[in-house]
Formats: C-alpha cells, sequence, structure tokens
C-alpha cells in the first residue's frame, strides 16, 4: 500500500474548552446553541462529579480539574476554558480553578459562570441581585458571599433545597420563572440571577426580563458570554441577545 500525499490545514477559528459535570445534563447543549460550529470549534470534556452537589463533592471535583483538562484534545491551543459549574467556582474560587485549568490544558483564558456573572455585573452596572438557587444553603451561600466580596450586593436569595443533580435538571422552567417572579417582588433588585449550569433557563430567559422589566441572567447565559468575549467572538450585549 502507498501513501497518498495530503496537506495539512488549521482552523481560523477560536478554540474553545468546556469542562463539564459528570452529572450536568444542560450546559453542554445551551452553549452549543451560542457557540455554533461556524463560530468557534468547542471541545467538551466531563469531570468527575458527585450524584449530590454538597461542599464534600465539590472538594472531590476540585481533585479531578487537572485531569479533566487533560482530557481535552493536546494540540489545541485554546482561547478559553469555561469551567461549568457556578457552585464549584464559589467554593473552589476562581484563581485556583485557573490554576487547576491551565495544569492540564493549554488555555489562554480560564473562566467560570462565578466570573462571568461579575462581569455581566460590570458591565450592566448591577449593584443589587437576587439569587435563584436549585441547592441547599451550604452550596448556595458561598455564591452569595462571592457576590459581596466583589460588591455586589445580594438583599435577598430563593432556593429550591434540592441536592440530587438528576432532579436538578428536570425542574420545569416554569417553576424557575415563578421563582424568579416571586424573589423580584419581595425585595428592590437590579437584577435575577438564576444560578445553576444544570437548571435548564435557556427558553424562559427573554419573558422574564421583558416581565420583571430588568436583567434576568443565567449561568450558562453569562459563561456562554463571557467565553466568547475572551475569544474574541465580540457577542451582543448580555442581557439583550436573546
Amino acid at each position: 500500500m502507498s501513501s497518498f500525499p495530503y496537506h495539512l490545514l488549521e482552523s481560523t477559528l477560536p478554540a474553545m474548552g468546556l469542562i463539564v459535570l459528570r452529572v450536568d445534563e444542560t450546559v453542554e447543549t445551551d452553549i452549543r446553541r451560542d457557540v455554533t460550529p461556524d463560530l468557534a470549534r468547542l471541545h467538551v470534556t466531563r469531570v468527575p462529579s458527585g450524584d449530590e452537589l454538597t461542599p464534600e463533592s465539590i472538594a472531590g471535583m476540585e481533585r479531578e480539574l487537572v485531569a479533566a483538562a487533560s482530557l481535552l484534545p493536546p494540540a489545541c491551543t485554546f482561547d478559553v476554558v469555561g469551567y461549568a459549574c457556578t457552585s464549584g467556582a464559589a467554593q473552589i474560587g476562581p484563581d485556583r480553578v485557573w490554576t487547576l485549568v491551565a495544569s492540564g490544558a493549554k488555555a489562554l483564558q480560564v473562566t467560570d459562570p462565578l466570573s462571568a456573572a461579575l462581569a455581566a455585573f460590570e458591565q450592566l452596572d448591577i449593584g443589587r441581585v437576587g439569587i435563584v438557587s436549585p441547592y441547599v444553603s451550604s452550596v448556595a451561600e458561598p455564591i452569595r458571599r462571592a457576590f459581596v466580596t466583589h460588591g455586589v450586593a445580594v438583599p435577598d436569595m430563593l432556593s429550591f433545597g434540592e441536592m440530587i443533580e438528576a432532579r436538578v435538571a428536570r425542574i420545569d422552567p416554569r417553576s424557575i420563572a415563578e421563582a424568579a417572579r416571586a424573589l423580584a417582588g419581595r425585595c428592590a433588585l437590579d437584577a435575577v440571577f438564576l444560578s445553576c449550569t444544570n437548571l435548564r433557563t435557556y427558553d424562559i430567559l427573554p419573558e422574564l426580563a421583558d416581565d420583571l422589566q430588568m436583567p434576568v441572567l443565567s449561568s450558562n447565559q453569562v459563561l456562554s458570554w463571557h467565553m466568547a468575549a475572551l475569544a474574541g467572538l465580540s457577542p451582543d450585549p448580555i442581557g439583550l441577545r436573546r
């Protein structure tokens, strides 16, 4: 058998990496709806995570992040890699997430939903945000503390009190919308943040923002926007693109 000559062709599109929790059933689909193949090359890896999201399971996930990032294509230099866990980023810390991800993959930029949310709040001049979380307080509270530490007031939160990820992925979007409306009616807010990459929020954001007359942002929405911005794609202004 003879060898046939061929040429190598490098893509000119940005390269994006996404690290998704083993139990997450939502975020990859949402990101791919925004980051279409004509815009960027999106490569996805999974990180081991518990069936329940607890401070202990997040600590275990931290130990697996380097290995998960190393399963992204080693020939790629990624314009950005996103770690898709809001609660994980809050507990581990964005700087530590960056260090771990960059130890496993060639990444020029690293982000996560917490960092992305803070960037979105700054762009939209949001000073007071209410949080809707699916999780128990031990998982949800670090997100509030992280926002407050960065100068964003969180006067109120609502939670579904859930721990089991398979149930989080199946919470009816109508229940999420009802929680957002209830929260917005309890105190003065600049925005509502729907926290958790496993919540199905993609299709309810425009109507909620119209109803509440304020930005309604989700973990997946801000992560997608921030990854695109860091990759140089010049996305539409956050909160106005859908």
